[in-house]
């Protein structure tokens, strides 16, 4: 059999997989933005036991593969009571993951705003939560969305991994092919190719986005 014929016969399970493949980045994307964002501002306040509570989970989670947390959590979750299938662990275990890098992106966007301008807000009698949503968030969202946009584009790449624990995605139909064809090279071609589309897909509605919003501050910033 032909490898566009091999692939034809593969397209349902294989469009399966990269229905799973797009759900669990999105969902895991999602939940580490959160999670990033939430972190950089609980670490913002005075309260030295929480900030270093949240500095270790930074730190334990980007100095540990992202494989072993997801072993960790879907493989040794049931012995304390949590147990998940292999599509939660997998969404929850990329934005856990995720949301270690995203709180270091954000931190950096805080500690980039000028401090006249948050001063300035101040005297004009805005409160915290204005300051925050109105000045400093689209400010700092300027100078991060690079970072953020990469990040993104990694975490879809570790979509990958979530096969090794039954996630139907894209490598795991893959896999699948490959034990019962004996053909890696039509699969391998397949992966590379989605991988490939995908990223430069986001990649150019990114920069898209991007050019949209540092449009829109700067005209703000004008009127």
């Amino acid at each position: 059999m032909s490898t566009l014929a091999l692939l034809w016969h593969w397209a349902p399970l294989l469009l399966s997989g990269i229905g799973i493949t797009l759900w669990s980045w999105l969902l895991g994307s999602i939940l580490g933005l959160a999670i990033g964002f939430a972190v950089a501002l609980l670490r913002r306040l005075q309260f030295r036991p929480l900030r270093w509570l949240l500095r270790g989970y930074v730190e334990v989670i980007r100095g540990t593969p992202f494989l072993l947390q997801l072993f960790l959590l879907y493989s040794g979750g049931p012995f304390i009571g949590i147990r998940l299938s292999a599509l939660a662990a997998g969404v929850i275990c990329l934005g856990v993951h995720a949301g270690a890098y995203f709180a270091e992106i954000f931190r950096a966007g805080f500690e980039s705003l000028p401090k006249g301008q948050i001063e300035a807000a101040s005297s004009f009698g805005m409160t915290p939560a204005h300051i925050l949503w109105r000045v400093s968030l689209p400010t700092m969202l300027v100078a991060i969305f690079p970072s953020i946009v990469s990040m993104l584009i990694s975490i879809s790449k570790e979509t990958v991994i979530l096969s090794i624990i039954t996630v139907p995605n894209l490598m795991y139909q893959i896999q699948s092919m490959t034990v019962e064809t004996y053909s890696a090279f039509a699969g391998i071609i397949a992966l590379a190719v989605f991988y490939w589309i995908f990223v430069e897909s986001l990649a150019r509605v990114s920069a898209l986005v991007e050019r949209r919003l540092t449009f829109f501050m700067r005209t703000g910033a004008a009127s």
